[in-house]
């Protein structure tokens, strides 16, 4: 597998850093990252694990799933002046997207217990491409869960599933079955043999009368909703067992600065 960070720095500094070479800088200096605002911490034993490899010595960092506020130092590094002339972008951008993630993940997740404590924030499977590790582990430090990390862990049977299937199919497997049906009854007539039903495009209202009717014909069943904006999650989690999401892959960066200073 290629290593993000490897494959991050080849495309920033591919042939070498042409205004670190011009200037003649050498020696040794410390690089700070500060945060300009709140913020939970994720995937700072990543980044300390490439500086390491890189020669650097990780002076400090925040722990994962800590927060942090305005002006606080999140990541301190030091050793090779070049070296961490060349770090300090892609170490920026790194933690400004994975940090947001986990924070925009904590946001929801509080949000939607305030209601139901026992609620589950699942992410799907639409990450960016390459950048899957990482989003996937912010989520987990945010307080998420993954719905599906990939097409190989999980049974799904989606409406585009049920469009093309030419016969029906015995529903039984080791794994889970989840089902996201096409219409009402369709959800009515899976809920049996369903482990999961995902619904989507239905309200808070409408889910408060039908998924105890879906209970009442499976009790063990659980109930995900998908497609829903974060602003009404506090509404849904009343009725609901999951809420699958994509909105923390999308959250607004977080908005970080670097320092670099002579030792």
């Amino acid at each position: 597998m290629i290593d993000f960070f490897d494959l991050y720095l080849s495309e920033d500094c591919p042939y070498g850093d042409e205004t670190t070479e011009f200037l003649g800088i050498e020696g040794s200096g410390r690089l700070r990252i500060k945060s300009r605002e709140h913020g939970v911490a994720a995937c700072m034993d990543d980044l300390a694990a490439f500086y390491r490899k890189n020669g650097l010595e990780v002076v400090s960092m925040v722990d994962n799933g800590a927060e942090f506020n305005p002006n606080d130092v999140i990541f301190e590094a030091q050793g090779d002046l070049p070296t961490l002339f060349k770090l300090w972008r892609i170490s920026q951008t790194f933690l400004s997207m994975v940090c947001s993630i986990a924070s925009k993940t904590r946001f929801a997740v509080e949000l939607a217990r305030k209601s139901n404590p026992d609620i589950m924030i699942a992410t799907s499977r639409k990450t960016h491409p390459g950048f899957r590790k990482y989003e996937l582990k912010a989520v987990k430090i945010g307080g998420g869960d993954h719905h599906r990390n990939s097409l190989s862990d999980s049974i799904l049977v989606t409406q585009n599933h049920l469009d093309v299937m030419e016969k029906q199919v015995k529903l039984k497997a080791m794994r889970k079955i989840e089902i996201e049906p096409r219409t009402r009854q369709e959800a009515l007539d899976s809920a049996p043999v369903a482990d999961i039903l995902l619904l989507d495009h239905y309200s808070p209202e409408e889910l408060e009368t039908f998924v105890p009717e879906l209970r009442a014909l499976n009790p063990k069943i659980e109930i995900a909703v998908g497609g829903i904006d974060l602003g009404m999650i506090s509404q849904y989690a009343k009725y609901v067992d999951i809420i699958v999401t994509t909105a923390p892959y999308y959250a607004k960066p977080l908005d970080l600065t670097s320092k670099i200073r002579r030792m």
